[in-house]
């Protein structure tokens, strides 16, 4: 998929999706190279890029997952937005 065709909220869903793919890669490599650091300082600087694109994706367009709706000042508020399929779907 190409970003220049994406709507923001997608772009910023594929950067999540990439860094969350690096961070488990990184993590699977990790329990067979445990004392490799060049790994290691990756699998952090991939886990804190997810964390930041999944604090801007809460910020904009609520959150993904239950961690970041935590983070939030209105922790409950999340359930009161539409569910993916009440709002991309076309049902309400």
């Amino acid at each position: 998929m190409k970003e220049k065709n994406m709507t923001p909220k997608e772009a910023l869903l594929w950067k999540i999706s990439e860094a969350s793919f690096a961070a488990k890669d990184m993590h699977l490599y990790l329990d067979t190279h445990p004392d490799d650091e060049k790994a290691l300082a990756y699998f952090r600087e991939a886990m804190d890029s997810r964390k930041k694109l999944m604090q801007e994706y809460a910020r904009t367009y609520g959150p993904l997952t239950i961690a970041e709706a935590a983070d939030s000042k209105e922790m409950w508020q999340w359930v009161k937005q539409p569910f993916p399929w009440e709002k991309e779907g076309g049902c309400r």
